[in-house]
């Protein structure tokens, strides 16, 4: 009993801990390849490498974009270099909370609530972000599964794997959609929510029964209702951050990209797609910043399965890891601090806890 309460709190530590372990291996498993990477490194085009910079560049213009069109949805305007920093800020915290996205969303509402905001609109701007890019990736997800079957690397557990992901992005969007629709149900939904939250909470603050209130929070579950329905009414008005939101899946996966050719390697494209997809959903579970050790191992080994050597793939993600990390983080941080400097609270601190 006390075993299986243990599996319970602690499943997604263990479940990293066993993905580094399947790293290690890895990497032990090809350790003369590895090596002779490193030997070769001088070999690396570096030009290649900087073409990474212009494509991270234009993701974020994308984003800044995206973010412009769906606040012009929902009546609010916004300086285009503002929602740029903004985005900057939102990858820095997701980087360093890791938290499945929830401390990216606290952020945004607590930097737009400066501006006067409500917190139900710019949450609702949020998921409806979330929406856009998943559903832009599923276009890309079918497009990698179509490119891998062409070249005949499309096997049963590649095919598994995508059809899971897609499977899930599906019922994901379907089920949140179906939720936030109906008054009735997304009130009922985060009620269930609020008590299961405070009672994780009350076991590591006994004093506190209810952290979050449900009767403070039904206005803006109210409100998100609303500014759902508002979406709904103006499908128009979203093609244009449509577009946007597939121009960030697609600059991310040419990110990617560059560093294989970089290396002198012309990989599958849709192996590569189909990497970042499993990549990035394993972040979510990863109690680790920015899913560190959990990325690389499941990027690789799906590479791997998709017909991409272990010994090009592994030194080429990390690679990738690195590269991206300096690009982005540093900015981030840069933005954030000046937020907090300007008396901005934390993520931690978005909740209202008392």
């Amino acid at each position: 009993m006390a075993e299986t309460s243990y599996l319970k709190r602690n499943w997604k530590l263990l479940l990293n801990v066993m993905t580094i372990l399947a790293l290690v291996i890895l990497a032990i498993a090809v350790r003369k390849q590895l090596v002779q990477t490193v030997e070769n490194l001088g070999n690396v085009n570096g030009w290649a490498l900087l073409l990474i910079i212009p494509i991270e560049a234009l993701n974020y213009h994308a984003q800044a974009k995206l973010y412009e069109g769906l606040f012009g949805v929902v009546a609010e305007r916004f300086d285009y270099k503002f929602l740029y920093r903004v985005a900057l800020e939102l990858n820095f915290i997701n980087h360093v909370f890791p938290s499945g996205g929830v401390s990216g969303v606290s952020y945004f509402s607590l930097r737009l609530r400066s501006n006067n905001v409500r917190v139900a609109k710019s949450t609702s701007v949020q998921l409806m972000k979330l929406v856009l890019v998943f559903g832009s990736f599923e276009v890309l997800l079918i497009l990698g599964m179509l490119i891998l079957a062409a070249v005949g690397k499309a096997n049963n557990l590649v095919v598994l794997i995508g059809g899971s992901l897609t499977t899930l992005l599906l019922v994901g969007t379907g089920l949140a959609a179906y939720i936030v629709s109906s008054r009735q149900r997304v009130q009922a939904f985060f009620r269930i929510m609020t008590r299961i939250l405070n009672r994780l909470i009350h076991l590591v603050r006994p004093h506190h029964p209810e952290t979050i209130s449900l009767e403070k929070a039904r206005p803006v579950v109210d409100e998100l209702h609303d500014n759902y329905s508002l979406f709904r009414t103006r499908l128009k008005q979203l093609k244009a951050p449509f577009w946007y939101a597939m121009l960030m899946n697609i600059t991310e996966i040419l990110a990617v990209y560059v560093v294989y050719l970089a290396f002198g390697h012309w990989v599958n494209l849709g192996a590569v797609i189909l990497a970042y997809a499993v990549a990035n959903f394993a972040g979510l579970v990863s109690v680790l910043p920015g899913g560190v050790g959990v990325y690389e191992a499941l990027m690789t080994a799906v590479l791997v399965v998709g017909g991409v050597p272990a010994a090009i793939s592994l030194p080429a993600t990390i690679m990738y890891r690195i590269l991206n990390t300096l690009l982005q983080v540093p900015p981030g941080y840069y933005f954030y601090n000046q937020y907090l400097r300007r008396g901005g609270k934390r993520p931690d601190e978005a909740a209202g806890v008392e």
